[in-house]
């Protein structure tokens, strides 16, 4: 299998020294987030900084280190009602995009959290209008991601806009555009009033988005009743049950990168996820 991590949740040092790290434990892929794991990099200057000079560097760094890069993240609020920033944020993706295709990345990894002003009380951003104005405008940068020939892949979440998997299973229906892709976490997808039915709502989301799903991002949850969503941890230390989504890794390849890890535990959870393929049978897949 092929399992990864965010470049971040290494232990600290510049590109190279990090991709070292994840070598070392065994990781084969990368979840790159350049502003989380390229000192000085800053996320509103990106149309400038990720350069072609920039894109061959990174390149060469994860073809010494025998790495791939599984998504470079650009988790940015794309459903923002003021046009300005709006348009900044396009901007901001526009690079993204160019940049992955020059660096060969599998994937650009987005989320659709709300800005302040789409809150509601008792459900955030969980309204038709949200999601209309989420929609419009994605669409733009869906047409980038086509324009790239690069995978635009958004990650639904239970407190954000795209927030389950029927919701998401619209969004690519609505958009129509094959470079319109999923990353499923199926922890994200969980929240405490639905912590008892985990397993129903993993089962869902692989039938509605298994056949756009690109990229898995695994982690665990430990259930926190007073909390709004249960606790997220490393691979192998919760309840969370993982066979239906290891499968599909393995029947197409799907690259996984592990979240929630720290370097102490980062291998473990590898090594965890191994062990539970190999006992479904699934290792030589």
């Amino acid at each position: 299998m092929d399992i990864g991590i965010r470049l971040h949740d290494t232990k600290p040092g510049t590109l190279r020294e990090r991709l070292g790290f994840a070598r070392e434990q065994g990781f084969t892929c990368i979840h790159l987030a350049m502003h989380k794991a390229v000192p000085g990099f800053r996320m509103q200057d990106a149309p400038k900084l990720l350069t072609e000079e920039l894109a061959q560097e990174v390149r060469r760094a994860f073809e010494e280190a025998g790495m791939t890069c599984a998504v470079l993240g650009c988790y940015l609020k794309l459903a923002d009602p003021d046009d300005g920033a709006a348009a900044q944020t396009a901007e901001i993706y526009a690079a993204h995009l160019r940049f992955a295709r020059l660096i060969g990345a599998r994937c650009v990894g987005t989320e659709t959290p709300p800005v302040p002003a789409l809150a509601a009380e008792g459900a955030p951003c969980h309204t038709e209008e949200a999601y209309q104005l989420f929609l419009r405008r994605i669409r733009p940068v869906a047409r980038r991601a086509e324009e790239e020939g690069v995978d635009l892949a958004v990650e639904p979440v239970c407190s954000h806009v795209i927030h389950d998997a029927p919701l998401a299973e619209r969004l690519l229906r609505d958009l129509e555009c094959d470079r319109v892709k999923i990353i499923l976490d199926a922890v994200n997808l969980i929240d405490t009033p639905n912590t008892g039915r985990a397993e129903e709502i993993i089962d869902d989301s692989l039938r509605r988005l298994s056949g756009r799903t690109t990229v898995l991002h695994l982690k665990d949850f430990i259930p926190q009743p007073e909390e709004p969503r249960p606790k997220p941890v490393a691979c192998g230390r919760g309840q969370m049950v993982y066979g239906g989504l290891l499968r599909l890794a393995a029947e197409r390849k799907l690259p996984i990168t592990l979240e929630n890890t720290t370097p102490e535990n980062a291998e473990g959870s590898r090594l965890f996820l191994e062990r539970t393929a190999r006992e479904l049978g699934l290792s030589g897949q």
